[in-house]
């Protein structure tokens, strides 16, 4: 098992040696091994459900960016998928999925058994865990309830999420009862991710921002609240990514989690001011930057490091890396981070 290194020291705002960094899709196409490793998968899904695979790239951005922190390789629809929902990956498309609509269709979803329906993902995480440098922890995911269920309505993304926010309007009580269940789900396949061997969980709630302040207190709030407080016994910090959160950032940190992600439309500065301090914070650099060279990596590096608090914070971007982004840009990031970052002892 690993020791308590600069990440995990971070998560509990406890003093490090320089500011840890990672990169949210760290293990993607802008890296040249990652694609020749899913060209041999044949498919994407194939390459998250084959555990030597899911390794291979898991361990990749480790070994070539020198981040302080793996993410186990998976997707965040891979529990819904176990609970009974048909689930494709087309080139260029992005998932579709058998949408759920109403309470009627609801019914033919289950909670499934994490090891027993997505137990390729704890067999990688334990293969992982083996080859992984005993010094660098590994993350575990999941997507958070309410944006598995505008996966699950939508049947796919969405611009609009005109169904998703119909059933909410319409059905309140049927809209609750999948978050629900998808809380439920997402509480075991947390569980057995920690139980294989992650040290650190990260929530995405990708689509949460397109909710109102009123909406995400009423939805995905207590549905996140209900996971994070299933999972606090387990001992291992909780990051909770909500894109465009904004408007109910207080919200956020009352969660429960013990780091908030957040992206780059408020300054670290400002969330940790109205958080007051409650939360470790992760981010927030634009993913943009890294296409300006490296000079203007370092400077805005050095701004992010600056607006950071003096303990609690992980370096990120403040969404996914871009697949066409320079490898050498991202090399850069880590390495300014690295130079740059807070020395607290």
């Amino acid at each position: 098992m690993p020791g308590d290194g600069r990440f995990l020291k971070a998560c509990r705002r406890q003093p490090v040696d320089t500011t840890p960094v990672w990169i949210m899709r760290q293990a993607g196409r802008y890296l040249p091994q990652y694609r020749a490793t899913r060209s041999r998968a044949g498919d994407f899904l194939t390459l998250c459900k084959t555990p030597d695979l899911a390794c291979e790239v898991t361990l990749q951005p480790v070994q070539i960016l020198k981040v302080d922190a793996a993410i186990l390789f998976s997707d965040i629809l891979i529990p819904v998928e176990a609970m009974g929902a048909d689930l494709v990956f087309t080139e260029g498309e992005g998932p579709k999925l058998s949408s759920v609509r109403t309470r009627q269709e609801a019914g033919r979803l289950h909670v499934p058994d994490p090891r027993l329906e997505t137990g390729f993902v704890m067999d990688a995480v334990k293969l992982i865990r083996r080859e992984l440098d005993p010094m660098v922890p590994l993350i575990g995911f999941s997507g958070a309830p309410f944006t598995l269920a505008s996966y699950l309505v939508e049947g796919g993304g969405s611009k609009s999420f005109r169904h998703t926010l119909a059933w909410m309007y319409g059905d309140p009580e049927g809209f609750t009862a999948l978050l629900d269940m998808l809380a439920e789900t997402v509480i075991a396949y947390c569980s057995a991710q920690v139980e294989a061997g992650v040290q650190a969980l990260q929530l995405f709630d990708t689509w949460a921002g397109v909710l109102s302040r009123r909406l995400y207190r009423e939805f995905a709030l207590p549905s996140t609240r209900k996971v994070v407080q299933a999972l606090k016994h387990l001992g291992v910090p909780i990051i909770l990514y909500v894109n465009g959160s904004a408007p109910f950032l207080e919200e956020t940190a009352a969660s429960g989690v013990d780091v908030l992600s957040v992206d780059w439309r408020l300054s670290l500065a400002e969330s940790w001011e109205r958080t007051r301090g409650a939360v470790a914070l992760q981010g927030n650099l634009d993913p943009m930057v890294l296409y300006g060279g490296p000079a203007v990596i370092e400077r805005e590096a050095g701004r992010v490091l600056a607006e950071a608090p003096l303990q609690g914070h992980i370096f990120n971007l403040g969404h996914g890396i871009l697949p066409d982004t320079p490898v050498e840009a991202a090399q850069h990031l880590v390495e300014a981070v690295h130079r740059l970052g807070r020395k607290e002892i």
